[in-house]
């Protein structure tokens, strides 16, 4: 297999240095569109289910097997092809991704039931896994040395940003279109296809070599102080995406249980209020040090789950949505903290690996609770389901608080020891 060796940077001031820098910049914003797309994609049915529901008279369990039915195939696909970019190259397995991306659109846009919805996601998971690991290392392969910290940054906020944009063009279409389980469908069948395009006209940025075959063994393949980061920050990690879960899959029936006359779009937009906090938090830290982003988004948790729960006790849709608030900076400082530690100093060969593992963890937090969540809440009521899930993530976040706090306590312990 041919060897793609990147191309030293020119001299700077030159006519070809520009325009390298200038192609550079372009595929940079591309990939990351893509993943901005990719995320997008996975929110719009939020605002869809209640939809779906009085149509096909689906229940709140069936709702999260196919929210699950997702998140599951992208954790299969994340453990086969994570890291398939790093031997084929990071354009090939792009562009073959987001042309099933788009079909896995045209299949949800004439779902006649439960079974083409879950169909759809299934191979929606797919497409997304091969992606999601190729585009963010295509983005760290750009990384500017001149602009340290971009593409991790970028990684955790583009995510997150196509989150909200998702749900709020998908609950606009709700709203105001004459067919929105068709409409938003088409409209991203088309941004995907036009995406694979744009791909092939850019330059390949990664070093290809042989075993791409082998590397479709399911596997985590985490360096060691990749590995050493995920242990310390990992339960944060289960603990926010699992409370995004909730919310992603079961937030519009929690806004019509705190407030029955509510609209549809009113259930929709409480995941909106989760992402677009999420994403100003990201940004906002950015400059902030990832162990201390995380431990302040630890802290969130807990008074994210509280005011979800004063929502189901006659505070209603302030408190829920105040919850969902918080429950996204809590997503944003975890996710933007636990990259930068993640991928600090990484060699090229273990980027889409190593994204790879901290999206098997993070879509593993948010699938298989918020599955255990529409089973509790079949047999013992969606308000019972709420109160024992939200209390787990406090659980899990005070757990985090001490994972996190412990080893800046032996590293304090360290210097002093050192000092003469």
């Amino acid at each position: 297999m041919p060897t793609v060796t990147p191309r030293a940077p020119a001299r700077p001031g030159r006519p070809g240095a520009r325009t390298r820098t200038a192609r550079r910049a372009a595929s940079f914003a591309l990939d990351a569109s893509i993943l901005a797309a990719l995320l997008a994609a996975s929110s719009a049915p939020t605002p869809l289910y209640p939809r779906y529901q009085d149509a096909w008279a689906l229940s709140a369990f069936t709702v999260t097997v196919v929210f699950s039915a997702y998140s599951l195939t992208l954790l299969l696909a994340l453990l086969t092809t994570g890291a398939l970019s790093d031997h084929l190259g990071r354009r090939p397995v792009l562009v073959g991704a987001l042309l099933l991306e788009a079909a896995s659109m045209v299949l949800l846009a004439t779902a006649d039931g439960a079974g083409a919805l879950i169909a759809g996601r299934i191979l929606q998971g797919a497409a997304t896994g091969a992606a999601t690991s190729a585009a963010g290392a295509a983005l760290l392969d750009l990384q500017d040395p001149l602009r340290p910290g971009r593409s991790a940054l970028t990684n955790s906020i583009a995510p997150v940003a196509g989150m909200a944009v998702g749900v709020l063009v998908s609950t606009l279409l709700v709203r105001f279109a004459p067919a929105p389980t068709v409409t938003v469908y088409v409209l991203l069948a088309v941004l995907f296809v036009a995406q694979a395009i744009a791909v092939t006209f850019t330059a390949e940025t990664a070093r290809t070599h042989p075993g791409a075959l082998r590397s479709l063994r399911p596997r985590l393949a985490v360096p060691p102080p990749a590995r050493s980061a995920l242990l310390v920050v990992g339960t944060a990690v289960v603990a926010v995406w699992a409370l995004g879960g909730f919310y992603s899959s079961l937030g519009p029936a929690l806004v019509h249980l705190a407030a029955p006359g509510a609209s549809q779009a009113a259930g929709g937009m409480v995941f909106f209020v989760l992402t677009a906090a999420a994403t100003l938090t990201v940004w906002t830290l950015r400059c902030t040090a990832p162990r201390a982003a995380a431990t302040g988004g630890s802290l969130a948790v807990v008074p994210a789950a509280a005011l979800s729960l004063l929502g189901l006790h006659g505070s209603g849709l302030p408190a829920v949505y105040g919850g969902a608030a918080l429950a996204g900076v809590a997503f944003g400082a975890v996710s933007q903290g636990a990259l930068r530690m993640t991928l600090a100093s990484l060699d090229e060969r273990d980027r889409a690996a190593t994204l790879a593992a901290y999206y098997v963890l993070s879509y593993l937090s948010m699938s298989l609770p918020a599955v255990a969540a529409g089973a509790a809440t079949r047999q013992y009521g969606l308000a019972a389901a709420a109160h024992a899930y939200v209390a787990a993530t406090a659980l899990l976040a005070a757990a985090a608080l001490a994972a996190l706090a412990v080893p800046r306590r032996g590293a304090a312990r360290n210097a002093h020891d050192d000092l003469p």
